[in-house]
């Protein structure tokens, strides 16, 4: 189990790793996080965690350089549920979309490493990965589209509308 690395925050905005004693930057806490370390930071005179907002700025300053991952059309998405009632639907939905991206990635990893130990054959093993992300895709967006859909509760009474008018056939 990896263990969290504290990195203090100072007032003159320099980062500190206290597991290494060296002042660090946006850069290496994105290498530790690439690498598979936890990390929190904290301010040092109050304490508060501010891992988040560190979080945030890595990926920002990642998001300057290269092809970003956050398209202007997503991050208008994000902006506009940020904040209304459908933000925790999207934070869950984003969540389990990039936990499936990363089990679907795992996969394809091991069905690679089976191709090559010649293992199954190859066509085989491509059209089993294909069926096991789609059901897991078709899991999810269940599962996230029954958050947004009530339950249908039965009629208690079953008699017709009397507010309906004589014309009206689905009263009937």
């Amino acid at each position: 189990m990896t263990r969290e690395r504290l990195i203090k925050k100072y007032a003159n905005r320099r980062l500190y790793d206290a597991s290494i004693t060296k002042h660090v930057t946006l850069e290496d806490i994105r290498d530790l996080i690439v690498r598979g370390e936890k990390i929190r930071v904290v301010e040092d005179k109050t304490g508060e965690d501010i891992t988040r907002l560190i979080l945030l700025q890595v990926i920002a300053e990642q998001e300057q350089f290269g092809k970003p991952i956050l398209t202007t059309q997503l991050l208008e998405s994000i902006i506009r549920y940020h904040g209304g009632p459908m933000q925790d639907f999207m934070a869950r939905y984003l969540e389990q979309s990039v936990a499936a991206f990363i089990k679907q990635q795992e996969s394809v990893q091991q069905q690679v490493s089976q191709m090559l130990s010649n293992a199954p054959p190859p066509m085989n093993a491509m059209a089993e990965l294909t069926r096991q992300n789609m059901d897991m895709w078709n899991r999810m967006q269940e599962s996230m589209l029954s958050m947004l859909v009530p339950a249908r509760k039965p009629a208690a009474n079953p008699e017709p509308d009397e507010s309906a008018g004589p014309d009206d056939k689905s009263a009937a």
